[in-house]
């Protein structure tokens, strides 16, 4: 590839650059001139995240009308009836992501293939309705979930609304390898010009059916039970009211945070692992005495959920420990009324919670877990449903994403909003918070506690940085922590799980994750972020007792980084 300098005067002169985005190129400091140009921005697995903005390493139409050509390609190829079956479209409420959605349907229509697109944003569990709905081939989601305002993305969706696993994307990558750079790559124009549907409100009105259908509890009545929500300025706002509206919840939005703004002007973060982001939500609720809070991410695919304690005050929940109080009461539920299936099963992934497979096991039914990413979970619906079991019951992640009823095949906050909010009432009903609830959850299946810790590595530097911290794990391993004995690594580049000396493989795709067990069972993960320029720490502690484990996700992770010398 050339060089940095090279590129980048590439990009300052050429025609196709707007006005503005050349002032952008002129003003760039030596540091994040290197960054913009240093490599393309990556398509791996998850689709593409990054900041926006000019160069081959940025969000831009250049770098996004190269993805969707590669697409095309990709659907031309797999699919004999791509062009009349099509693509649905959605997009978030960020900068540019309106433009690179229409850009991305133009793109497809270019060469043949119908495009099938909402009249403004729309969340990503109703993208991957929409593909489901429409039969279409494909699916293009324009989001950079949580990211901060300066970040946007793009995700590819198969043909079953679920994110492509590395089987599909590989074919997909490699076509777009091979592709021109973004500016200089053309597109091979076919007639006729494919068609541009745009949805009526009927899907909006389908996908809200699907999400009220899978209460459990439905006739509890809904008195004396507030509801404090916020969308983050992003898409779930109009879906979640209406929702709440047609289940008589009596709700308080957080006004200020509920426009499609851009900049997120009104919240201090709009993700739900960022306690800044619960701020307006948690002092609108002291005002009106709300049980529980409730608060999405942008595009509406993950839901954050804080409860008032017996004091007034509020508890948040971490994504672990909210996904399994919620299978709890599920399968509990389910089981109750002769709902749970013989053969049923909950997936979940090898970074969430052992409750993930402590508590299927006390109903009687199987768990399986993956590789961090949804799309893993959403592959293995499909492949039990052709197989004719087992039969899905729930899937979480530690991230704050579930889904309750597979009608889509990634997480849902709007499936997540109805059952978190029913299961809050089910349990006042009871005479119990839900700080009541996790309290007894953990005397019936042992006392964790788990924490995630992120450290940025930003830059080709940062990179590097990432790249020598998992080289110098595997390279020498650590043989204990904080005075606790590591008895087992897993690692996941290798496949490979070692226990005193005894091998045995990991039956998963390769990815760059590495996992230790300490002798008292607690786990420590470690696994580079593959959207974003940072590293990810999590933390899992068990114990007897709560003061047993309270701050010992801190200690360990002090003293990992000690040993890391991070």
């Amino acid at each position: 590839m050339e060089n940095v300098e090279t590129l980048y005067q590439k990009w300052l002169t050429s025609s196709k650059i707007s006005d503005e985005e050349r002032k952008t190129l002129k003003e760039m400091q030596a540091e994040e001139k290197a960054d913009a140009f240093y490599r393309e921005l990556e398509f791996g697995t998850a689709g593409m995240r990054g900041i926006l903005g000019p160069g081959i390493n940025r969000m831009n139409l250049f770098t996004v009308r190269k993805a969707t050509i590669g697409f095309a390609l990709y659907l031309l190829e797999k699919f004999p009836d791509a062009k009349s079956r099509g693509v649905a479209l959605s997009h978030d409420n960020r900068f540019f992501s309106r433009e690179f959605t229409l850009d991305s349907a133009k793109t497809l229509n270019r060469y043949g293939i119908k495009t099938y697109i909402f009249d403004s944003l729309r969340p990503t569990p109703e993208l991957s309705f929409a593909v489901r709905f429409s039969h279409a081939v494909g699916g293009i989601m324009i989001t950079a979930s949580h990211n901060p305002k300066e970040y946007n993305g793009y995700k590819v969706y198969d043909e079953n609304g679920c994110q492509l696993v590395p089987e599909k994307i590989d074919r997909l990558v490699e076509i777009i390898s091979h592709l021109p750079s973004p500016l200089e790559i053309e597109i091979d124009e076919v007639e006729p010009f494919g068609e541009s549907i745009t949805y009526d409100e009927n899907i909006d009105i389908a996908y809200r059916r699907e999400v009220e259908s899978i209460q459990i509890n439905k006739d509890l009545k809904r008195d004396d039970f507030k509801i404090v929500f916020s969308p983050q300025h992003g898409t779930s706002y109009e879906n979640a009211m209406k929702i709440f509206e047609d289940l008589g919840y009596e709700v308080y939005p957080v006004l200020s945070q509920c426009s499609h703004d851009p900049d997120f002007k009104n919240t201090a973060s709009p993700n739900p692992e960022d306690v800044r982001a619960y701020e307006a939500a948690i002092k609108l609720a002291h005002e009106k005495e709300a049980d529980i809070i409730l608060i999405t991410d942008p595009d509406a695919d993950r839901v954050g959920l804080g409860a008032r304690d017996s004091t007034g005050e509020y508890r948040l929940f971490t994504g672990n420990e909210s996904g399994s109080m919620l299978l709890d009461y599920i399968l509990a539920e389910r089981k109750k009324k002769g709902l749970l299936a013989s053969n049923g099963i909950v997936y979940s992934t090898i970074v969430t919670s052992s409750y993930s497979e402590i508590i299927p096991a006390y109903y009687g039914i199987e768990s399986q877990l993956f590789l961090t990413g949804f799309k893993y979970i959403g592959d293995a619906i499909e492949q039990a449903i052709e197989n004719k079991g087992p039969k899905f019951e729930f899937g979480y992640e530690e991230s704050y994403g579930c889904l309750v009823k597979p009608f889509v095949r990634d997480k849902d906050a709007l499936q997540a909003l109805v059952m978190y909010s029913e299961m809050a009432l089910f349990y006042k009903k009871q005479g119990k918070n839900l700080i009541q609830v996790y309290d007894d959850m953990q005397v019936r299946f042992g006392y964790h506690a788990d924490k995630v810790y992120s450290i940025m590595f930003p830059g080709e530097a940062g990179a590097k940085k990432m790249t020598d911290l998992m080289d110098s794990l595997r390279l020498s391993p650590l043989k204990e922590i904080a005075g606790k004995k590591i008895i087992r690594v897993e690692d996941y580049l290798t496949s490979e799980a070692v226990e005193k000396g005894h091998r045995r493989p990991i039956f998963l795709p390769k990815a760059d994750v590495y996992k230790m067990v300490l002798d008292d069972q607690s786990t420590i993960i470690i696994r580079p972020s593959g959207t974003e320029p940072k590293c990810k720490f999590y933390y899992e502690v068990v114990g007897k007792s709560s003061p047993s484990i309270k701050g010992k996700a801190d200690s360990l992770h002090q003293e990992l980084l000690r040993l890391l010398k991070i």
